[in-house]
Parts: structure tokens; sequence; C-alpha cells
């Protein structure tokens, strides 16, 4: 009996192994089945992650590409010139400039002339606009004074009519002073209007002689403006192209330059900021230039400017191949 106790507690023990074998490969199974499942989805995910890779990279490339183009557009733009060329631009810049300034030294004085007339035209305008507004204060001055006259004069028969029906003495020295004094004020009244009136004969002088002042700035003007306009169109074209041709080389000077060729333009007289050298003196304020300066403006090593008018000094044999 107790070796079959024994048997049975063997056979017991051998399936509860062989249960834990089977759960144990069940869950390998099943460990093996996720990773399996699990597997396309890190697939996917590794491809997601490669294809953003290979995007971030082609546009990387782009922007590198672009960030090329645009460094290459800049170096286009701001071309690195030689200092003889950037002289010579310079003094190219300077004759077209002064073709213009000579441009506008033919219309000479016509536009200041136009203004000044159109300035006195218009204060003549504006003081016959007062002398009117003064005649018709002194008319209105004219009828008050004539108002008072008749007032006076009415008065002056009341009282005389009064005259005629005084009982006393003190009456009759009353109205009779009464009677002098209206009369006073009719004789005040009448000289009052006499220098209205030659105040008024006056103002209508300078009125006929500012009009006819006005008629003849008018034809001033009008000849002025036609001459000026005359002017203006033969000389629109060559102004046009030469504005044309002055933007061309603005913008291939750098910015430091030309800011200073417009500031030292501003300051010169004569509009000349590039100056060539003349009989060994600079040729804007025509002091004389040491040998050695001379010598290292005809090298064209660096930009030299006078020490004297502070314009820029370039060697005549450029200043010649540029007017040829």
């Amino acid at each position: 009996m107790a070796k079959k106790i024994e048997a049975k507690a063997d056979n017991e023990a051998v399936k509860a192994t062989t249960k834990k074998d089977v759960t144990s490969k069940d869950s390998k199974t099943t460990v093996k089945k996720d990773v399996t499942e699990k597997k396309p989805e890190e697939k996917e995910t590794t491809k997601k992650s490669s294809s953003r890779k290979a995007v971030t990279n082609k546009m990387e490339t782009v922007s590198a590409d672009e960030t090329v183009d645009t460094s290459s557009s800049k170096n286009k733009e701001t071309k690195n010139y030689t200092v003889e060329e950037k002289l010579f631009m310079l003094y190219k810049l300077q004759m077209i400039v002064s073709e213009i300034d000579k441009i506008k030294t033919l219309r000479g004085e016509l536009p200041l002339e136009v203004q000044d007339l159109e300035d006195e035209i218009a204060g003549l305008k504006t003081r016959l606009e007062k002398y009117q507004a003064e005649i018709q204060t002194l008319d209105d001055s004219v009828t008050a004074q004539k108002n008072k006259i008749s007032e006076s004069k009415l008065l002056i028969e009341k009282y005389k009519s009064q005259l005629d029906q005084v009982r006393n003495n003190r009456e009759f020295d009353n109205l009779s002073k009464e009677v002098e004094f209206q009369e006073l004020e009719v004789e005040f009244s009448e000289k009052k209007i006499k220098e209205f009136n030659a105040a008024v004969r006056q103002k209508k002088e300078s009125i006929s002689g500012s009009k006819e002042i006005l008629e003849g700035r008018k034809i001033d003007l009008e000849q002025k403006k036609k001459e000026l306009q005359e002017i203006v169109a033969e000389t629109r074209q060559e102004e046009d192209k030469l504005r044309e041709k002055s933007k061309s080389f603005e913008e291939k000077i750098e910015s430091r330059l030309l800011n200073a060729f417009k500031r030292i333009r501003k300051g010169a007289r004569n509009g000349l900021a590039v100056v060539n050298i003349e009989r060994d003196a600079c040729g804007g304020c025509f002091n004389k230039i040491p040998p050695q300066k001379q010598l290292d403006i005809k090298l064209h090593k660096k930009i030299i400017v006078c020490e004297y008018c502070g314009r820029i000094m370039i060697d005549p044999e450029l200043a010649n191949t540029t007017e040829k």
C-alpha cells in the first residue's frame, strides 16, 4: 500500500511538472507572438524615422544650396573692385553729374525768376484786396458823417423854430448855443467827409497803379514760364539719360564711397567731388601737392583726399582714359 501511495505521488509530481512546462511553453509562445507582432510596428517607426531624416537632410541640402546662391548673388552685387576701378567709376560719375549741373545752369535763374514773379503777383493781389477793404471802410465812414450832418441840420431847424417862441433871454442863449454847436458839428462832418474822399481817391489811384503792375507781372510770368518749359523740353531727354547712367554707376560703387562722394559734392561750391591733378596742384582748390603724394596718386593703391579741400584726387592719365 505504501508503494502504491508513493507511485501516485510520483505520478502527480510528474503531471505537475508537465503542466508547468506546458504553461511555460505557452507563455513563451505568447511572448514570441507579441514580439513578432511588435516587429512590424517597430519597422514602420524605423521607416518613418528614416524618411524624416531623409527629408531633413534634403531640407538642409536645399538650405545650403540657397545660402550658396544668396552668397553668390551678394558677391555678384558687391563685387570686389580694385582701387583703380573705384577711382575710374567715381570720376565717371563725377563727369555725368557735372553734365547734369551744366543742364541746370542752362536754365539759369529762370526757375527763381518764375518763383519771384509768382510771389510778387500774390503780394499785389493781397495789396489790392487790402485797398478795396480800406475804401469800403472809408465809404462807410463818409455815409456816417453825412447822416450826422442831416441830423444836425434837423436839430438846427428845430432850435431856430423854438427861438421865435422864446420868453426870456436865458432860453434864447441856450437855443442859440445849441444852434452854433450843431453848425460846428456840420462843419466838422463836412471836413471829415473831404478827408475821407481824398483818402478814397488816393486808394483808387494806388489800386489802378497796382493793377497796371499786376498785368505787367502776369505777362512777364507767362513769358518766363514759356522759356522755362522750352528749355526743360529740350534738355529733358538728355537729362533723363544722364540720370540713368549715374544710377547705374551708383549701384556699382560701394555705399561708403558713394556717401562720401555726395557729402563732398554738397560742401563744394562747383559741385566737384573728384578732381585730377593740374600743374602739380589740386584741381579743386589749386593748392600744391607734394611729390610723394603725387606718386601715391599715380600708383592707384589707395584713395587719396586733398588735405586742403577734402576732394578725392586721381591721376590725370586715368582722368583722360575716363574722358575717352
